[in-house]
């Protein structure tokens, strides 16, 4: 099969060539979409020029949007399953093709890379994030899920068409693997490495934490009409 991968992508101009490469490396196949979420750093031209093929958005609306415009892409290619993964480098391409195994017993529909298993370098407070949000998004799917909070996905794209979402930003990545589980997608988790860098975060705590409290009331509001 012929995978493809979405980068959503905020001023990664200066990562983006090594990521392109070690995914041309990796999986040689493998499509790769940038989208540049109203990036002012070159982002479009250098994953241009690095050989990816790009969408714009002509401002920032958030990853979840740039997601959005991806799962489209990835639709209207043909594509039987895609991948996300951060453009800056915090995830490993050599790591696809365990996601690409799990997909071939035909055992899930959704595969989410788990840092779970090796927390040795992750800050205690992002560790604790993630096992608390984990925990709730697994609740409100009804399925084990331990690394919520990971981008690092492979999906069926069967499994995306008609998907409707609420949330435009970091929020969306939960809703998700909720709207996924509720469906009947079949979701599983794929060990991957724990990785810092020098990247600067996007995510700010006070507002998406209360963006992630407003989409739980969401989502536990809407669990009976969704059975």
């Amino acid at each position: 099969m012929q995978p493809g991968a979405i980068l959503p992508a905020l001023n990664a101009a200066r990562f983006l060539p090594d990521v392109i490469g070690e995914i041309r490396v990796a999986q040689p196949d493998c499509r790769i979409l940038v989208v540049d979420d109203g990036s002012t750093d070159g982002t479009a031209e250098a994953a241009l020029k690095a050989g990816a093929e790009v969408k714009r958005h002509p401002h920032n609306q958030g990853k979840g949007m740039a997601l959005r415009t991806g799962y489209t892409w990835a639709q209207e290619k043909g594509l039987d399953w895609v991948f996300t993964l951060d453009s800056d480098g915090q995830h490993l391409p050599g790591e696809m093709q365990a996601f690409l195994d799990a997909a071939a017993t035909d055992k899930w529909d959704a595969l989410v890379g788990t840092r779970m298993a090796s927390t040795t370098n992750m800050p205690w407070l992002r560790k604790w994030t993630n096992i608390t949000t984990s925990r709730v998004i697994s609740g409100l799917a009804g399925c084990a899920i331990p690394d919520s909070q990971s981008g690092y996905r492979l999906y069926r794209v069967a499994k995306l068409r008609g998907l409707r979402l609420r949330t435009t930003r970091y929020d969306a990545e939960s809703e998700i693997l909720v709207r996924l589980a509720r469906g009947g997608a079949r979701i599983g988790a794929v060990p991957i490495s724990t990785v810092y860098g020098d990247q600067v975060s996007s995510i700010r705590p006070l507002v998406d934490t209360g963006r992630f409290l407003r989409l739980v009331a969401m989502l536990t509001f809407t669990r009976d009409r969704e059975r």
